[in-house]
């Protein structure tokens, strides 16, 4: 409340997304504002941004070790010019964010660019990690949010972006990595005597999730029938690990937060192959393991589809970040449900 930030909306509500929406009223007091702004200055900006800035982004991508899995149909493949154009997409993105003063910003994703753009998938899973191709201000060497995610919520799911902002700013003072996406809570399956969720998000996840980084991830062409333009993914394997996940949600007009903690697991090759082909084989996979909480008590309590998660160095180190989260989030005005086990607060 006393460091207030603004989140960039591109076009709220674009996506038909009703659980998406934070009402202002229940938003301002927790010192979080919006900047509405149009998808329509995004693509603007994208057609300013020159080929040789956006083949640089491409450029420091190869040099990482990150895999464009490219053809030459433009209709069913990934090609260099639709990665050119998201790479225009991802400048444009950074240089908005910096003119008006955003800690964090969403694009629609599917809806309003889908006709004029490629997908904005890559651009989203870059601007949620710290290592990411610099940016620099228009018409001078600045480097936009150097060292910092540029904070990024995935179909402007403004619950899942002020949730996002919370935990940068937790994990940065804790001294962790901050990067954080949401995931789709898909469906899962007990593996080895665990039930083991598949949380997949629609394209994108930052590589400092994935195994191997940058190395382990790639890109692939969104499926035709959402994307007649193209556009590749950000795709990779979670590693295994401690988590926190989270969700903020709008529930008798109160803003609300349900937190708790999981573990990441690592499935064979086969397996994880299996369940990428019984969802969407092009977008970033996390098997993860809840602590406490059933399949049918996340079905009959989670609030969303959408599931906010970051990672923590240990478990002893992922129960102080709950715990710090909360607190903030308390603080902040939020009625918080601490759910499930192994948290350190039982």
């Amino acid at each position: 409340r006393r460091d207030k930030a603004i989140m960039g909306i591109f076009d709220e509500g674009c996506m038909g997304m009703y659980n998406a929406i934070i009402p202002d009223e229940l938003l301002h007091p927790t010192g979080v504002f919006k900047e509405r702004l149009s998808q329509s200055a995004l693509y603007a900006e994208m057609r300013a941004t020159s080929d040789a800035e956006a083949q640089a982004v491409r450029d420091w991508l190869d040099a990482k070790g990150m895999t464009f899995v490219t053809g030459t149909d433009e209709e069913t493949e990934l090609t260099d010019a639709q990665i050119l154009e998201q790479c225009k997409m991802y400048i444009a993105a950074v240089r908005i964010a910096d003119d008006f003063g955003c800690a964090a910003i969403g694009i629609q994703y599917q809806q309003g660019l889908k006709d004029l753009a490629p997908a904005s998938d890559l651009v989203e899973g870059l601007l949620n990690n710290v290592d990411r191709p610099p940016v620099t201000a228009r018409g001078n060497g600045r480097v936009l949010f150097e060292g910092e995610a540029v904070v990024h919520f995935n179909e402007v799911d403004e619950c899942a972006g002020l949730d996002a902002l919370v935990t940068n700013r937790v994990w940065k003072a804790l001294g962790f990595d901050p990067e954080t996406t949401l995931h789709d809570v898909r469906w899962g399956e007990e593996f080895n005597g665990e039930y083991v969720w598949v949380f997949l998000i629609s394209g994108a996840a930052p590589p400092q999730h994935f195994v191997g980084g940058y190395a382990g991830a790639s890109s692939e062409r969104q499926p035709p029938m959402y994307f007649r333009l193209g556009g590749g993914t950000l795709k990779g394997v979670s590693k295994p690990g401690e988590i926190v996940w989270s969700r903020v949600y709008v529930d008798a007009g109160v803003l609300r937060a349900d937190i708790g903690r999981a573990k990441v697991v690592e499935l064979p090759a086969e397996e994880t192959e299996r369940r990428w082909q019984a969802t969407t084989p092009q977008w970033p996979i996390m098997h993860a393991v809840l602590y406490g909480v059933t399949r049918d008590q996340l079905m009959g309590k989670h609030k969303a589809n959408h599931i906010q998660v970051a990672y923590a160095p240990s478990a002893a180190e992922a129960n102080q970040a709950l715990g710090a989260k909360a607190a903030m989030l308390r603080a902040m005005g939020i009625d918080v449900n601490v759910c499930g086990t192994e948290h350190g607060m039982e």
